[in-house]
């Protein structure tokens, strides 16, 4: 039997899952990050990962892909020398290191005013950042890397290959399936790497890698994916229409359609998906509020008291603080918590339900700029363990609202190792 391995490199840590043939989990590991050198941990977790696997699982591992955090990005080394090969040149640059702040014109000198790269963490910034701060690093360059193309060539040796989910950031075209004329004209294109599908076998693991880890020497690499869209592969959602609301600390909407859609203002835009396409936007609304006024225990112990059929008359937008991104884009948007009643239950309800609004609205946006209309929704995060908050949101929604049937990261990137491209995307 075959088996293929995910691999999910997050914010927290990594993880590794095992997957048979019929998509079962048959073995899973993982381990948190701790302090000192990110590229020594990275690569200590990728040994300690693939190294632990049983035998008996190790044996039958015939494919492998990874993922990374996107825009979290390696300046790296040419074929100097075989060993030197892919060696870093300055430490990595995370997915929430916003010093390309410190290039902002430049990069609008050199991307579209309205491209998605316009932001201060995108990977072309951290690129121009390199180019600028540290021009020797630059200049000795020959690829720029993201987290989980450095790690897959660890084990396949090919370096400067990456997919087009983490090329995004860096201004890659997923619609014309190329690197952009303006990007091709300008001076450090030479740096940005090949770009392929998502799960594209790369190579069979290199022989010092299979020794290493003790895998097949006929064990697959394919390219990766980012970790926010393995977990969105995981979740069994597959056609136009089906979406994944992640309710995390905040609210984050993902829908499958049939065609891209864009709303940069917003932070809307579409990833790829094989011939199909992946929106989404952000609200600053979710978990982050409840945990605000309620633990856990009174979360559990009041949404027991809720009857989800009930329409609260509070007119709740549930934020921490002013400003909201999405589905409405006003960056001073006051929080509306007022009036609160007495019982702490109604106000929870209230609470619920304005959450459910704004999910709702947020689908509602999308479909209004293009995007396939909702016809199901699957639930990742700690909030889809509550129960009455999925029956108010179905009810809000108006489509049918299920649990994933996986949330981990790890588990779609073992699916698309096992896929080996995004055909099952296709119409």
């Amino acid at each position: 039997m075959t088996i293929y391995l995910g691999l999910d490199f997050g914010t927290s840590g990594a993880r590794l899952m095992a997957l048979d043939e019929a998509g079962d989990v048959v073995y899973t590991a993982q381990t948190l990050w701790g302090r000192g050198d990110l590229l020594l941990q990275w690569r200590g977790a990728l040994g300690q990962l693939l190294g632990g696997i049983p035998r008996k699982v190790a044996n039958g591992v015939g494919a492998i892909a990874l993922n990374g955090t996107s825009a979290t990005v390696l300046l790296c080394e040419g074929y100097a020398s075989a060993d030197r090969t892919g060696q870093p040149l300055a430490p990595p640059l995370l997915y929430n290191d916003d010093r390309g702040q410190a290039v902002a014109a430049q990069l609008r000198s050199l991307a579209p005013a309205d491209h998605w790269v316009q932001s201060a963490t995108s990977s072309l910034a951290k690129l121009l950042w390199w180019a600028t701060y540290e021009p020797q690093a630059y200049q000795q360059a020959a690829f720029l890397l993201h987290q989980a193309d450095w790690l897959a060539a660890q084990l396949h040796g090919r370096w400067g290959i990456t997919d087009y989910h983490n090329a995004l950031k860096l201004g890659y075209d997923v619609e014309n399936l190329a690197y952009p004329r303006w990007l091709q004209d300008w001076s450090g294109f030479d740096l940005c790497p090949e770009v392929v599908e998502p799960g594209t076998p790369l190579g069979t693991i290199t022989p010092a890698a299979a020794a290493e880890f003790g895998l097949p020497r006929n064990c697959v690499i394919c390219a990766g994916t980012t970790d926010s869209i393995a977990a969105f592969l995981a979740s069994g959602a597959s056609t136009p229409g089906q979406a994944v609301t992640s309710l995390g600390s905040t609210l984050v909407l993902k829908l499958l359609s049939d065609r891209p859609v864009t709303d940069l203002n917003a932070g809307v835009y579409s990833h790829r998906l094989g011939e199909l396409w992946l929106t989404g936007g952000a609200s600053n609304t979710g978990g982050a509020v409840l945990a605000h006024f309620f633990t856990p225990a009174e979360l559990a112990a009041l949404s027991e008291q809720i009857d989800p059929q009930w329409p609260s008359p509070y007119d709740y937008y549930p934020l921490l603080k002013p400003g909201d991104r999405f589905p409405l884009n006003d960056p001073h948007l006051p929080p509306r918590l007022e009036p609160r009643p007495a019982d702490p239950a109604a106000f929870l309800a209230g609470l619920l339900q304005g959450m459910a609004r704004i999910e709702a609205q947020g689908y509602q946006r999308l479909a209004a700029l293009g995007a396939t209309p909702l016809t199901a929704v699957f639930t990742a995060g700690g909030g889809a363990k509550n129960q009455v908050w999925g029956e108010i949101r179905q009810r809000a929604l108006a489509v049918p609202v299920a649990p994933s049937s996986q949330t981990e990261a790890a588990y779609g990137t073992a699916r698309l190792a096992q896929w080996q491209g995004l055909g099952r995307f296709q119409p």
